[in-house]
């Protein structure tokens, strides 16, 4: 499936507050920081770090959609939020969903 099709098929909406607040049961271990949802993820090494980061990065490309992220050694935080709507939208719920996914495996 294109990204132009999935775009097509998940329009970005900024969740309400009650929506924001069920976040920490949907995805858990992501935190809401100013109009963005953060978590960060820790690994035994660089290398474990960058391989879960580049699994990430075909996810973000799947969905068009990308995060703010750091990398130190062995840590990744990553940030999202819907910059054209200027807050969290469901994308960036099912974007974190799918992260969580990858760090669990």
């Amino acid at each position: 499936m294109e990204s132009s099709q999935i775009s097509f098929l998940m329009e970005p909406y900024l969740l309400q507050e009650g929506e924001l607040n069920e976040l920490f049961v949907k995805i858990p271990g992501w935190e809401i920081k100013s109009k963005q949802i953060q978590k960060e993820f820790n690994f035994a090494n660089f290398i474990e770090a960058f391989a879960f980061m580049t699994k990430v990065a075909l996810i973000c490309e799947k969905y068009n959609h990308h995060p703010n992220w750091e990398n130190v050694y062995a840590k990744v935080i990553i940030k999202l939020n819907t910059h054209d709507l200027g807050g969290i939208t469901n994308l960036d719920q099912t974007l974190a969903s799918e992260i969580n996914k990858i760090f669990d495996q």
